[in-house]
């Protein structure tokens, strides 16, 4: 992919996390004038729709980013770090590393990121959080969706029980057809083992979500759960 397209689908990314709304032409063109002209934007953007990173979902919108455009997205995404307010709020909610302690880390968390948290303490434990969060999201107001959502609730443990031995350790992005959840999701997972107990730390949402700050939670806590 040239590095052009690239930029253009990472403008893309960024305003479509941040509206929700499709993104047209004239949106990356603020952003890129005087450097690249409408006519080759669109086209630009043209390439990327036939390529299957963005599609247009309905006649005269802008682009929304594919599945495919997500994991492309992911690949060359550099991460940040959170800010210092970001960091005392976690570093004070953990405490004694106690369950209830990782219970009020998992609120904060869910307060930061806007999504879902669950987090399996072990395999046969496990807390939720952030639900409502779930409910506010624009993809999710279909009544369609709504039921899919309550169903991935009501199924949360089973869920987490049947992929906790398979996530590896570590953050891990699952989008889309790979999601254990559906493909209607994205779940950001760190695994970790502390005092020798192996628990699961999780971010739920749709595929629209802020992979840059959730990331970087998880990155963040990664370095305070392994020691």
């Amino acid at each position: 992919m040239q590095n052009r397209q690239e930029k253009i689908l990472s403008i893309i990314i960024k305003e479509h996390i941040k509206t929700a709304e499709p993104v047209g032409s004239s949106i990356v063109s603020n952003r890129y004038r005087p450097i690249m002209s409408s006519a080759t934007i669109r086209n630009e953007m043209a390439e990327l729709e036939k390529a299957g990173y963005i599609y247009q979902p309905h006649t005269s919108a802008g682009r929304v980013p594919t599945e495919a455009g997500y994991l492309l997205y992911l690949e060359g995404l550099k991460l940040k770090d959170l800010n210092t307010a970001e960091k005392q709020e976690l570093e004070n909610s953990l405490g004694d590393f106690s369950e209830d302690s990782l219970k009020s880390t998992a609120k904060h968390i869910a307060k930061i990121s806007d999504q879902a948290v669950f987090w399996a303490f072990h395999k046969n434990s496990l807390y939720y959080t952030g639900i409502f969060n779930l409910f506010q999201q624009p993809e999710f107001a279909v009544q369609d969706l709504i039921q899919d959502v309550s169903l991935v609730i009501d199924r949360m443990e089973d869920v987490i029980g049947e992929v906790f031995e398979s996530i590896s350790f570590g953050p891990q992005v699952f989008i889309g057809a790979e999601n254990p959840f559906g493909p209607i999701f994205s779940t950001l997972t760190l695994k970790y083992q502390k005092h020798n107990t192996t628990g699961l730390l999780g971010v739920l949402g749709p595929m629209r979500m802020n992979y840059d700050k959730n990331l970087a939670i998880l990155k963040y806590l990664e370095d305070k759960l392994n020691f």
